[in-house]
């Protein structure tokens, strides 16, 4: 597994994504201590993937159901003065 550290990931996204396509398994560090893998996802991942519905789709859903929900509060305000006096 190769090792690239985030300032390389910003400086060099092309190239890390030309690695990765090509089958590469990427730790990326920041500060010498590895945060995250970057590699290609596998078949299931990609099946998955495609079963997501499209942003603007599932948004709408979420937009309707906010529309048919009727809010405890009226306002963040009022939430945070209920949250506070709940001792």
């Amino acid at each position: 597994m190769g090792t690239v550290t985030a300032k390389q990931l910003k400086q060099k996204t092309g190239e890390v994504i030309r690695r990765v396509r090509s089958g590469e398994r990427l730790m990326v560090t920041f500060r010498g201590k590895p945060v995250a893998v970057i590699a290609q996802p596998t078949a299931e991942e990609t099946k998955t993937l495609k079963e997501l519905r499209p942003f603007d789709e599932a948004w709408k859903d979420i937009e309707k159901t906010l529309e048919r929900a009727k809010p405890e509060f009226m306002g963040w305000k009022e939430a945070t003065e209920w949250v506070r006096n709940r001792t």
